[in-house]
């Protein structure tokens, strides 16, 4: 039965409301944009047709709260509600919710979110729909010494694991039995403490993996298709900072192979809406499953340009009861895409997040250039959210191309008032290995083992236009014009410094 949605409440801020009020323009449809106090301002609260506040500025205070949101869907008349990703995306209590109050939510249904939401159960699932799984994977015990003697079983390392979340969270690598049982208490501590849930469980630790996820895209009546692999080693603390597709790697049987494997779980689950299943691959290739992400990933953009497919039209559409439009023989992956997720962050502190307001802000453009970002000018960069300033997506005919036009735009873009991760993506990206496509999750700790990039200061570059300006001006004053009155054109300095700078913080060409 279809539906028709006028009005999307988007249940996020940032990058991700940003895109989906774009969508609901595209569509024809009202959007409707929530806020914390800290943002009133936000450049997604002023793109919505309309804005509604939902509380204090920390998340668990407005973003976090299910009456605070419903309230504001009720308010505003909205017929739907996109969660985006992270916050309230896999939270089956609320997509049960919307359920129970009318509201359509635009993802999977609760009971999907659930099952595959916990990793235990989701294990199951791949098992039953004959996914190969990490070796030795097991179930979570209450006993230590039933888990210790299961990991013996299994051989160290191994990789303790919580059973319901995701992010690095609750996750440990044990290379030793004598460091088992600490490591299984403070993983379950952390895992309660971030999930509310402490049950963990035990997996081999595969030494060299990649990390490869497969796009789904899944109807109410039965159609699931895939949309080829993201290539997602690049990760830092268990989260990923570059992706791109295709994957490096891939051949296209493995692709075949993997896409069948993730539309199998995604019919035994009942799968609905657009989702990921993740897998890591060894060296020899085999993969094993890892996960589901039950909603929009945010490294999304990397599979809508290879692919030509709009995700998030294709979840309303879906949400609104249609039939999938898109065969898998429409599914064509058509040159190479690299994303690069801006961080205020500080490399050069640990990556310690980097809060204030933007003075500066100039995002690149050009062929093949996308970028998805939540902020504008003198927009602040707030202590309570993650600190992603934007996402910069490039396309390119293939990986050649892409990893140029990805170095040109960053080297096109103007951050200033608050540190960014703008110069680690180009140090990486200029990496030998990754060039040659040598990747795993161990990538960074490998190539960079104490946080030793050479940092990119874009105060630098501020402070260097400030004084070739000056300098000109007083050059200027002093040439004394020839009999032709032609001026003396010598070379801008803040030119010939800024192609100085990026010659010496990067190893760069002009």
């Amino acid at each position: 039965m279809t539906r028709k949605i006028n009005k999307i409440l988007i249940a996020n801020r940032g990058e991700i409301a940003v895109r989906v009020i774009r969508a609901c323009q595209d569509l024809g449809l009202r959007s409707v944009a929530i806020y914390s106090d800290c943002d009133r301002a936000a450049f997604h609260v002023r793109l919505a047709d309309e804005a509604y506040h939902v509380g204090p500025s920390p998340s668990s205070q407005s973003y976090l709260v299910h009456d605070n949101v419903i309230a504001a869907a009720r308010e505003s008349g909205a017929d739907a509600i996109h969660p985006g990703y992270g916050f309230l995306a896999e939270n089956a209590e609320f997509a049960q919710r919307c359920a129970d109050e009318g509201i359509i939510f635009i993802g999977p249904k609760p009971e999907t979110i659930r099952l595959l939401g916990d990793k235990l159960l989701a294990r199951e699932a791949a098992l039953k729909a004959n996914l190969p799984v990490v070796p030795g994977a097991d179930i979570a015990y209450d006993d230590d010494n039933i888990a210790l003697d299961t990991a013996r079983t299994i051989g160290f390392p191994i990789l303790v694991k919580a059973a319901a979340g995701g992010g690095g969270k609750g996750m440990r690598v044990v290379e030793s039995e004598e460091l088992f049982s600490e490591a299984l208490t403070s993983a379950s501590h952390e895992a309660k403490s971030a999930f509310g849930d402490g049950r963990v469980f035990i997996e081999k630790y595969l030494a060299k993996p990649r990390h490869v996820e497969i796009q789904i895209l899944c109807d109410e009546h039965g159609k699931c298709i895939h949309l080829g692999e993201r290539e997602c080693s690049i990760q830092r603390r268990h989260q990923k900072v570059i992706e791109e597709s295709p994957s490096p790697i891939m051949t296209e049987e493995l692709r075949e192979r993997m896409g069948h494997a993730a539309v199998d779980i995604a019919k035994v689950s009942g799968y609905v809406g657009a989702g990921t299943v993740e897998f890591l691959v060894d060296q020899d290739l085999s993969f094993y499953f890892l996960e589901v992400n039950t909603r929009l990933q945010v490294e999304h953009p990397v599979t809508e340009l290879v692919t030509g497919v709009d995700l998030v039209k294709e979840q309303v559409a879906v949400a609104e009861g249609k039939p999938l439009a898109l065969s898998q023989e429409d599914i064509v992956m058509k040159g190479h895409a690299i994303e690069c997720r801006i961080y205020a962050e500080d490399p050069a502190s640990g990556f310690m997040p980097s809060t204030g307001k933007l003075k500066n802000y100039r995002i690149p453009a050009g062929p093949g250039v996308r970028v998805d970002s939540g902020v504008v000018i003198f927009s602040e960069i707030p202590i309570y959210y993650d600190p992603m300033i934007a996402k910069l997506a490039v396309w390119g005919k293939d990986r050649e191309e892409a990893l140029a036009r990805c170095l040109r735009a960053l080297r096109e873009y103007r951050i200033s008032g608050v540190e960014s991760t703008i110069g680690f993506h180009r140090v990486v990206l200029q990496n030998e290995r990754f060039i040659a496509g040598d990747l795993s999750t161990h990538f960074l700790e490998e190539e960079y083992p104490d946080n030793n990039y050479r940092r990119y200061r874009p105060e630098l570059v501020e402070n260097a236009a400030i004084a070739a300006a000056v300098d000109r001006l007083l050059t200027e004053r002093k040439i004394v014009s020839s009999q032709s009155g032609a001026m003396n054109r010598a070379g801008s300095g803040w030119q010939s410094f800024y192609r100085r700078e990026n010659l010496r913080n990067f190893g760069g060409s002009r």
